[in-house]
């Protein structure tokens, strides 16, 4: 029996015990309300309010510049549509690297102030201290390693990540480690497959997979590259479902062409 069909309400508790049935975990971002309805009422598991908002709803290159105040907007707006999906939001850059009472502050401000279920954060033993004071206060974390967006200075650029035995080791342990802290689960991003697997089988907790190969026990893509709305941004690991940027494309342009040849609004479309 599907894990996913039998629940009405998606809870960290569920989403390990798809790990532990082997029924796979899906994971889409959202970003506002109209969109997180839809992904809500397709019956998605988990609902990610990424930082990548500040790529694909702010236009930035990178993740650094959204704020705690912007992520904690888009998240509440996300949350008021949600009736089913289990609702994970990014700590940005900046909110928990540092101190981790400070960590401990902007996490209670995203849940007292959205709504949300869980929180995502990126890095291992360099964060811990911020990711144990966050779960004791009893907020669920999923954990993130491998490409870190948020240390994209530190990388050079979105590259392959862990291909070497040292960053794999690394990448390994920071894994068990996130486990021990009590992490629900994990993201594994842009790292070969063999390893993700590797990882995938070591952990008692859940992995969600982006340009991680098939064995992680789930997989999430951003919204926008799955409807093919960014037609510029395509790696390798995504899978565009629709090309919408074309849709919408063809129906503005028709849109233009009804205004202004007087054809729109029509006898039936005034009062």
């Amino acid at each position: 029996m599907s894990i996913h069909k039998e629940v009405k309400k998606v809870t960290v508790n569920n989403i390990l015990e798809m790990k532990a049935a082997g029924e796979k975990i899906s994971v889409l971002t959202a970003y506002d309300y109209t969109t997180a309805s839809i992904l809500d009422a397709a019956g998605v598991d988990i609902i990610l309010v990424g930082d990548s908002a500040a790529n694909v709803m702010a236009g930035y290159e990178t993740t650094l510049p959204i704020t705690l105040d912007q992520m904690i907007y888009h998240a509440a707006s996300v949350s008021r549509a949600i009736k089913r999906a289990l609702l994970v939001v990014d700590l940005p850059f900046g909110s928990y690297q540092g101190n981790p009472y400070d960590a401990l502050s902007a996490a209670i401000r995203v849940m007292k102030e959205t709504g949300a279920h869980a929180l995502k954060l990126e890095g291992g033993v360099e964060i811990k201290e911020a990711v144990k004071l966050i779960i004791d206060a009893g907020i669920p974390v999923m954990g993130h390693l491998g490409l870190m967006p948020q240390s994209i200075n530190t990388y050079g650029g979105y590259g392959l990540r862990a291909t070497g035995v040292h960053e794999a080791h690394k990448l390994n342990t920071d894994a068990q480690l996130l486990h021990e802290l009590g992490c629900f689960a994990v993201v594994l991003e842009k790292i070969p497959a063999k390893l993700a697997k590797e990882v995938t089988d070591h952990l008692r907790i859940p992995t969600i997979g982006i340009g991680a190969g098939s064995a992680t026990d789930g997989q999430v893509l951003v919204i926008h590259d799955l409807l093919g709305l960014n037609k510029h941004f395509k790696p390798k690991f995504v899978r565009q479902y629709l090309q919408l940027d074309q849709l919408i494309t063809s129906a503005v342009q028709q849109y233009i062409t009804d205004v202004k040849s007087v054809d729109f609004p029509n006898d039936n479309e005034q009062y």
